[in-house]
C-alpha cells in the first residue's frame, strides 16, 4: 500500500467517493482500519449513490488545510454480519456515528438488517498524489434544479429622489 494513502486515511474522518457512472464525487464519513476504509449507507444513514452496485470506486482524501492530497482506486466489498470482522468494525463504526437514533447495539443490529457496510480496499497505485496533483479545482458545475431559478428583485416601497448629502 502506498504510504501516503495509509497516512492520509488514518487521519480522515471524511472521504470523497467517485462512483463510475454517477455525477461528481460525494463526501462520506468513514473509518480507516487495518488497511481498508469502512463506511455505512442505507436507510437512516448517509447516502452513497451507486456504491452498492459498484465494484471499484475512487477515494479522495483531503489534508488538514482542506486541499486534496491523494486519490486512490478501491475495490468495494460488502461486510456481512457473519464476517469475522463484523463485530469489531461495526462496533467501531457505531462509536463514530454522530447523533445515532439508538444505542450502539441497536444501531449495529439495524445495520445488519437494513444497511450496507462497505469495505473499500486499496488496489494499485494512487491515481493522483501530492505533490503531483493537477491544478483544477475538481468542482462540478451545479446540476439543474428548479430551486436555482432567478427570482425578481425585491419590491421597494419608497424611493428617495434628489436627496443631497450634507456638506461639512
Amino acid at each position: 500500500m502506498h504510504p501516503l494513502v495509509e497516512e492520509a486515511m488514518k487521519k480522515a474522518a471524511v472521504a470523497w467517493l467517485a462512483v463510475p457512472g454517477r455525477p461528481g464525487p460525494y463526501p462520506v464519513w468513514c473509518l480507516w482500519s487495518d488497511g481498508a476504509l469502512y463506511l455505512v449507507s442505507g436507510p437512516g444513514e448517509q447516502p452513497a449513490p451507486g456504491l452498492e452496485g459498484a465494484t471499484v470506486v475512487d477515494v479522495s482524501a483531503r489534508g488538514d488545510h482542506g486541499g486534496r492530497i491523494v486519490t486512490w482506486p478501491a475495490r468495494v466489498d460488502r461486510l456481512a454480519p457473519d464476517d469475522e470482522l463484523w463485530p469489531t468494525i461495526a462496533q467501531q463504526l457505531a462509536g463514530k456515528r454522530l447523533n445515532a437514533p439508538a444505542g450502539v447495539a441497536e444501531t449495529v443490529r439495524r445495520w445488519a438488517d437494513e444497511c450496507l457496510v462497505a469495505r473499500l480496499v486499496p488496489v494499485g497505485e494512487p491515481i493522483e498524489a501530492a505533490p503531483d496533483l493537477h491544478d483544477a479545482s475538481g468542482a462540478a458545475p451545479p446540476r439543474p434544479t428548479p430551486a436555482a431559478n432567478r427570482t425578481a428583485k425585491p419590491f421597494r416601497l419608497h424611493r428617495v429622489r434628489g436627496a443631497t448629502r450634507p456638506e461639512h
